[in-house]
């Protein structure tokens, strides 16, 4: 597969083992600015597999990823890492918040690790949480709010800097339905108000209608279903 002209992110033909385990068999994808994709397929299919790979945080055993023109194992770690700082953005299944920070420590986090002083992160945090309908929980610590309640806190500290790539894993794995449906609409009104590229692994269809395109993994291979219809 040849990536469509225009994509932030792209891969081809990865392969990741581990151990006897073929995580990933040839997987490709692509991703443009401001656009949502879904990645689907059953567990173990390796779809976050594939997820870790384009962050940076997994290196494929062969295969290319290109980040905005530019190759992810032509880069050192500290490159890798200084992406995942400032230009990724992560939202997990369980949120993964500090629990000794209060909500809006927890926001501000990235930014000062990239070195905003404190008053100007937490300004950043609190405009953030404050779209994302929980700028009320600034003083609150992750322990003392709902699970949805949570997750949006970890939706607004994976924003806070702007990213132009946030990768979500199972966002709303742990939440009821209907805190589901409102984590994924202020989600990707968030993420598309910034054109944000959203690289979204699920197995919930109703997730998936969230998206622009869904791709499709299973036995480590990935079926772009636009393309294949």
């Amino acid at each position: 597969m040849t990536p469509p002209a225009g994509s932030l992110l792209s891969a081809e033909q990865l392969r990741k083992a581990y151990g006897p385990t073929l995580a990933l068999d040839g997987a490709e994808f692509s991703i443009h600015p401001g656009e949502v994709v879904a990645v689907m397929g059953p567990s173990g299919s390796g779809k976050s597999t594939l997820l870790h790979c384009l962050a940076g945080i997994v290196t494929p055993d062969s295969g290319t990823i290109t980040y905005n023109g530019h190759e992810l194992s032509a880069m050192s770690d500290a490159q890798r890492s200084a992406l995942r700082r400032s230009e990724f953005g992560f939202v997990f299944q369980f949120g993964q918040l500090v629990p000794e920070l209060t909500c809006v420590e927890n926001v501000a986090l990235p930014l000062r690790l990239n070195g905003t002083p404190r008053k100007a992160a937490e300004r950043t945090a609190l405009s953030w949480m404050e779209r994302l309908e929980v700028g009320d929980l600034r003083k609150k610590r992750p322990g003392e709010v709902s699970g949805g309640q949570g997750q949006r806190v970890a939706v607004a500290r994976s924003l806070v800097t702007s990213p132009r790539v946030l990768f979500a894993d199972e966002p709303t794995g742990a939440l009821d339905s209907l805190n589901g449906e409102r984590v994924m609409e202020l989600l990707t009104e968030a993420a598309r108000s910034t054109n944000a590229a959203v690289v979204l692994v699920t197995h919930e269809a109703r997730v998936a209608a969230y998206s622009d395109r869904e791709i499709v993994v299973r036995d480590g291979k990935s079926r772009d279903m636009e393309r294949a219809v």
